[in-house]
């Protein structure tokens, strides 16, 4: 893990009318570093992620990409440098094939735009890109599928897949396998496990199964009520009785 900071918050804060979604929350993210961020339902997570990626717009504090301000700027302006965002329902392009959405993913990343003369089967380059992020997510069989007749599973490797082509430095997934068969959740898991081993990749990941969360996570943060109310490695702070009692909905620890 780096030691440099690629993502902060400071004092993040969102009001809707006299309630407090996200209340002064104030973090720091680093490349190599996956945290998680659990909560019960209400926490604030979801809506913390919008402030982050830009969906949202905070009431007060501020979000830092590698040391900028970014807190004035939309989702796009925030994903052009660098923010990668996947949502709980699948954002996609549901008329086009697999292989169309993520060419045009591909694309835009290397900011190619339509040529009638120089047609997308003559770059090379970006054709082979296509094809070996589709591999990757093991979608290469379903490439002339269009994209609305996908299972749920296979969409949201879809939409990894379209996050993947456009290159982010800081990947968040909100809820990564809700939705999904019990064959489909393992793909996706050990998709992110390997964005993990890239040690230039900053992840955040939103998750209620806490399986998961031990399988993945470096570090998880805990909302509450929209507070950040615990912050530290993952047994450390699983272990933690408030956190379990209050906060990740667990049973009390027994004595052993």
């Amino acid at each position: 893990m780096s030691n440099s900071v690629s993502l902060e918050t400071k004092d993040l804060t969102i009001r809707f009318g006299g309630h407090v979604a996200v209340d002064a929350v104030s973090c720091q993210f680093r490349p190599g570093e996956l945290t998680a961020i659990v909560g019960p339902n209400g926490a604030g997570k979801t809506t913390y992620f919008n402030l982050v990626s830009g969906q949202l717009r905070a009431t007060s504090g501020a979000v830092f990409l590698n040391g900028h301000d970014v807190t004035s700027l939309g989702p796009a302006e925030r994903a052009s440098r660098g923010v990668g965002r996947a949502f709980q329902l699948t954002n996609l392009f549901p008329g086009l094939s697999v292989a169309e959405n993520v060419r045009l993913a591909v694309q835009a990343a290397e900011g190619v735009h339509y040529d009638m003369l120089r047609p997308w089967r003559l770059r090379g380059d970006l054709v082979s890109r296509a094809e070996a992020i589709l591999e990757e997510v093991a979608l290469t069989g379903r490439r002339n599928a269009a994209a609305a007749a996908l299972s749920h599973g296979d969409q949201r490797k879809l939409e990894v897949a379209l996050m993947i082509a456009l290159k982010p430095t800081i990947f968040m997934f909100d809820e990564p396998t809700a939705g999904m068969s019990v064959d489909e959740v393992p793909v996706v898991l050990d998709l992110i496990a390997r964005l993990k081993q890239e040690a230039s990749k900053t992840i955040l990941l939103v998750e209620h199964k806490m399986d998961v969360v031990r399988s993945l996570a470096d570090r998880i943060i805990v909302l509450h009520n929209g507070r950040l109310m615990a912050d530290g490695e993952p047994a450390e702070i699983i272990a933690s009785p408030i956190v379990q009692e209050a906060y990740l909905g667990l049973a009390k620890a027994q004595p052993s």
